[in-house]
């Protein structure tokens, strides 16, 4: 095509003025990006000539678009991109008659001809998308590009197989939040370039360019990488991308881990059901459901009844089911007492949470683990709970106690009591949220918020203020991100090295 990159990164730009357009160009020099598609539709402009000082001021190859608006401006905008010597001119399938594709290809002296087709409104299936790619062959043009905006993450999966069997070069793009993955996975499947946003600009589906570059190391990327991500939904605020992916590279182990936005648990795994798919982190809310979509579940994730890793095993494809997150929490918190032992001269060999009273906030799948692994260590349960029928119904399972969500704060029959927040309270974006006044967090020794973003909630600053010992949700993360990297490779275990990656980019 042209570049010199195997992978091409190209940097999506939209402004309203030309000054913007200019300044985006080049910020996304800056920013790494190999090809910037201008979208000319974008901007007011009253005079061709405007278009034509800004195609002549560009740092960077180019692809000029216009979508939309009159076709008679759209020509004359390509045509003068094509007089200009642009190096890829974006045309749409609607305009693309025989007449105006000869009419370009005969004016052009080195320009590409790229013919586009934007779908909306539910994603087609893969039959009527190989008819579109065939409509947009018969063109002439030298590469096609298709847009298609999904609903669901697996409407992306169409996508991909036209992006393996297409025989020429397609630009291919899922709209959307949940259409990230075509980019982030398109060069698996043969995508020669793969579309990204500079610094704060968000368009729904596609990443920011300096993680394509920086977390995700597409470049890298062939068609025998593995994957893997976190199920969740949202999915934005994890952090799973920065530390695994690093630690991908740090070993030399051949894989990529993606942010993956999921309605649909069981959906999800019947379509992508490869052995390429190899491990997933399970997030909120699907670490119950998550449980029945797994051929085999650990025991101790069977017991819990919730399950944060799944791993495909590549000699039959069955899904294996594990709790990291159950020993990370409790070890967390277990080490954090201990140490205060230690520096009061108390040292023990018994786990210090046996028969302490351990109130938890939170009956979901990172609650079901906290609830099991304080059982398991001897400790006396107590659950809150916003639905209360969940709350009684894991009480029962461990042999606890459940009580009214409304009853959290004027609980407090000793002191020196364990609370460990299993909830989404305080989650950004609600930062200013928390599950616990400051006037009742005078009662606990230990307080644990398994919420690592923001990493230090209103409710550890609270609790710090009330002089309780405090674990950060971020000490669990490591824990049970370790256990489930060494799930995913087979047994690699970086711990140093994704500790240092934590505690900077976190």
């Amino acid at each position: 095509m042209g570049l010199k990159s195997d992978l091409i990164m190209c940097a999506i730009l939209e402004a309203e003025t030309m000054e913007e357009m200019v300044s985006s160009m080049e910020k996304a020099k800056e920013e790494g990006a190999d090809l910037v598609e201008l979208c000319i539709d974008s901007m007011s402009f009253s005079q061709i000539s405007e278009v034509e000082g800004l195609l002549k001021k560009r740092p960077l190859p180019a692809i000029v678009s216009f979508r939309g608006g009159s076709k008679e401006i759209c020509l004359q905008v390509l045509r003068l991109a094509l007089e200009l010597d642009v190096e890829f001119i974006e045309i749409e399938l609607e305009v693309a008659s025989n007449v105006v594709m000869t009419e370009l290809m005969n004016k052009r002296s080195n320009s590409k001809l790229i013919v586009s087709s934007y779908v909306n409104g539910g994603t087609p299936s893969k039959e009527k998308l190989g008819d579109l790619i065939t409509c947009l062959q018969s063109t002439g043009a030298d590469a096609i590009k298709l847009v298609v905006d999904v609903i669901y993450i697996t409407d992306v999966a169409p996508v991909f197989h036209m992006l393996t069997h297409c025989q020429m070069p397609l630009i291919a793009r899922a709209m959307g939040d949940r259409g990230l993955i075509s980019q982030l996975l398109g060069p698996k499947y043969g995508a020669f370039l793969v579309c990204g946003t500079l610094g704060g600009k968000s368009i729904p589906g596609l990443p920011p360019l300096a993680s394509i570059k920086q977390v995700y190391k597409l470049e890298h990327m062939d068609s025998d990488t593995k994957v893997f991500g976190v199920v969740s939904n949202p999915v934005g605020h994890s952090k799973g991308p920065l530390l695994h992916n690093p630690a991908f590279g740090h070993t030399k182990y051949n894989g990529i881990y993606v942010p993956f936005l999921v309605d649909n648990v069981k959906e999800f795994f019947r379509v992508y059901s490869c052995n390429d798919f190899a491990g997933f982190s399970v997030g909120i809310p699907h670490k119950e459901a998550a449980v029945e979509c797994c051929d085999e579940v650990h025991p101790l994730a069977k017991a819990i009844g919730a399950v944060n890793t799944i791993v495909r095993k590549p000699t039959d494809g069955k899904l294996v089911g594990y709790n990291t997150d159950c020993e990370a929490g409790i070890s967390a918190i277990e080490d954090a007492l201990r140490e205060r032992q230690i520096s009061n001269g108390q040292a023990s060999q018994a786990s210090p949470i046996a028969g302490k009273l351990f109130v938890l906030v939170g009956a979901g799948g990172a609650g079901r683990a906290m609830a099991f692994g304080a059982k398991n260590r001897g400790a006396r349960v107590v659950i809150f709970n916003r639905n209360f029928e969940r709350a009684k119904a894991l009480a029962q399972a461990v042999s606890g106690e459940a009580l009214p969500y409304e009853c959290l704060d004027k609980f407090c029959p000793e002191n020196g009591m364990i609370l460990a927040n299993a909830s989404a309270v305080g989650m950004q974006p609600n930062t200013n949220q928390t599950p616990v006044s400051k006037e009742a967090l005078g009662s606990y020794e230990l307080v644990f918020d398994a919420v690592y973003t923001p990493r230090n909630t209103r409710l550890l600053q609270e609790a710090a203020e009330a002089r309780a010992i405090v674990v950060s949700g971020v000490e669990m993360f490591i824990r049970q991100a370790l256990g489930q990297f060494k799930l995913f490779t087979g047994g690699l275990v970086p711990e140093d090295y994704m500790r240092k990656v934590v505690l900077e980019q976190f």
